[in-house]
């Protein structure tokens, strides 16, 4: 059986992780890591964190523009992912993010949960989405 695979949505401020089910079948939210003012020690943190839950490859997704075109919010990710390829062995893929955070927002107001709690699941919830994207390509063999 497969390893399974871990997404990061990587922000300036916090990165949500989610991770897949045994069978890499579908997303499971986890955890919202805080990121501190030291990058290495971040990538560092989440290269540890992707092999306690025993990580065989690492989605992060991969903020573009609506049309698709690259921003600085893109540049800024693919920096930072640089520093966590060399803190890891693991394989590292990106996935377009697009929309992941809108409809993560989206689902929480629709669920009730009050303006100051969606910081601590946001992310979480984006970073399923962009694993559940990334899982639904590879299942079904796009």
């Amino acid at each position: 059986m497969d390893k399974r695979i871990i997404a990061f949505d990587i922000g300036d401020k916090r990165v949500g992780v989610a991770a897949s089910d045994p069978f890499n079948t579908f997303a499971l939210p986890a955890e919202t890591y805080w990121r501190t003012k030291d990058a290495d020690a971040d990538a560092a943190a989440l290269a540890k964190l992707a092999e306690e839950k025993g990580a065989g490859r690492i989605v992060c997704g991969l903020p573009l523009n609506f049309d698709g075109t690259e921003s600085v919010q893109t540049e800024k990710t693919r920096r930072f992912v640089e520093r966590l390829r060399q803190k890891t062995d693991i394989e590292i893929v990106f996935e377009d993010e697009r929309f992941t955070t809108m409809e993560a927002e989206r689902v929480l107001i629709s669920g009730g949960v009050r303006r100051e709690n969606r910081k601590k699941t946001i992310d979480s919830i984006a970073a399923s989405y962009i694993l559940e994207g990334y899982l639904n390509k590879i299942n079904k063999g796009v």
